[in-house]
């Protein structure tokens, strides 16, 4: 073998007698998955905004079957009135949920301005989307600076 100094990618190995050269690779750490980093308050929005839209469906489901006469009038003006609200609730809770999996600024976008349209379609349901809609602002917020 030749004694020639070794090249910057190469490493110098004795075994016994033998003195030989072999290359070698810097070993670098793969990311796994999408290797994006996720964010803590748009999973807690997402979370509580699947919860309410669950509830907010058995509810208004619930309301608009169980009745009969003046009462299911009154419980088919009603969900009439709240569903756009629901619709867009329903949609953001999708898109909060798409944005923190997938890491993506853009569906974390949409979902808290869905959020904040739902409030107001329907304002006096705004305590039950505020809360998520912060988180997804805060959440949109955060991703530029956790994956940026």
């Amino acid at each position: 073998m030749d004694d020639k100094p070794s090249s910057s990618n190469t490493q110098r190995t004795t075994s016994g007698n033998r003195s030989y050269t072999t290359p070698y690779t810097t070993a670098k750490p793969q990311k796994t998955g999408s290797g994006k980093k996720k964010s803590t308050a748009l999973l807690i929005a997402a979370i509580l905004g699947v919860l309410y839209a669950l509830y907010s469906i058995f509810y208004w489901a619930g309301a608009a079957s169980g009745s009969s006469g003046a009462e299911a009038i009154g419980a088919g003006i009603a969900t009439a009135l709240v569903m756009p609200h629901l619709i867009c609730a329903v949609l953001a809770a999708i898109f909060n949920t798409l944005g923190w999996a997938m890491s993506h600024r853009g569906f974390s976008l949409t979902g808290a301005i869905l959020y904040a349209v739902a409030m107001a379609l329907f304002p006096v349901y705004f305590m039950f989307v505020i809360i998520q809609m912060i988180l997804s602002f805060v959440g949109f917020a955060n991703l530029k600076k956790l994956n940026g």
